[in-house]
């Protein structure tokens, strides 16, 4: 495993490519709309497909596809509860980094955004 850490100088801006293809395939799958509002929802809490798909707007079969690769990824993990599965997140640091992602798009008015000014 390789570990970076922000305070290293000698050589922490040059990155092994697998770590970057991996780093690209996590925000890669968060890139879709759908899977970004799910982790959001369950960033909050349990849900089953159900009350997912009703908070996301998605059909139960979408939002079913969309958890099957989160859940491949690692990035979120069901349990049963009776009956019924329920889905939460399995990385706290990715809860943290779209929280503070999503909060601070909320804060950046999209004008500024277009133009440039988030991250230029």
């Amino acid at each position: 495993m390789v570990r970076v850490t922000a305070g290293e100088h000698d050589g922490a801006d040059r990155l092994p490519p697998e770590l970057l293809q991996r780093a690209a395939g996590r925000f890669g799958l968060l890139a879709s709309t759908m899977r970004l509002h799910i982790v959001w929802v369950l960033a909050h809490g349990e849900r089953d497909v159900g009350s997912l798909a009703d908070e996301v707007g998605g059909s139960l079969q979408a939002v079913s596809q969309h958890l099957a690769k989160l859940k491949l990824a690692g990035l979120v993990r069901s349990r049963r509860d009776g009956r019924r599965h329920v889905y939460l997140v399995d990385d706290p640091q990715l809860v943290m980094m779209v929280r503070l992602a999503i909060e601070q798009l909320l804060q950046t008015p999209a004008s500024q955004e277009r133009r440039g000014g988030v991250g230029a």
